[in-house]
């Protein structure tokens, strides 16, 4: 089932959205996967708001590696997502580098999954985009290795 950091933009505020979530619970459902984010800080104060209303399945964060920027900032600003400038400069002058902007989409996946995982996230949904590779080398900087020996991230 899906959850929103930044509320399901047909919501009328945060409240009707997290209402929607508990009706899903009750109705059954044992986790949800965010929308995607930026700002781990959005994730953390959706998980309170959400824990604050009883809701206790896991909140699995939603992660997006921007291998293509601006394609990418079209699609999740549509749906509602907010971009910081920090990750809108961390991509500048790369629009006909496609080598450099994987390397800093994994980069940064890698960090925001870090972060989260020190903060007690031990599990993550990857919106791939069709990019399995991409995802393999942000798994391969977080220590999961195919052959299931894995390290801490």
């Amino acid at each position: 089932m899906s959850a929103y950091p930044e509320k399901h933009p047909e919501a009328k505020d945060f409240d009707a959205d997290i209402d929607t979530l508990k009706a899903k619970v009750d109705a059954g459902a044992t986790r949800a996967i965010t929308q995607v984010f930026f700002d781990n800080d959005l994730y953390h104060r959706y998980v309170d708001k959400v824990r604050a209303r009883g809701i206790e399945i896991p909140i699995v964060p939603g992660i997006m590696p921007m291998h293509n920027f601006k394609q990418a900032r079209n699609f999740v600003t549509r749906t509602g997502t907010s971009v910081p400038d920090w990750l809108a400069e961390k991509f500048e002058g790369l629009d006909n580098d496609a080598e450099t902007r994987k390397l800093v989409a994994a980069t940064v996946a890698a960090g925001q999954v870090q972060k989260l995982f020190k903060h007690g996230v031990d599990t993550f949904h990857f919106y791939t985009m069709n990019r399995a590779d991409l995802v393999f080398a942000i798994s391969h900087l977080l220590g999961i290795r195919p052959n299931g020996a894995q390290k801490a991230a």
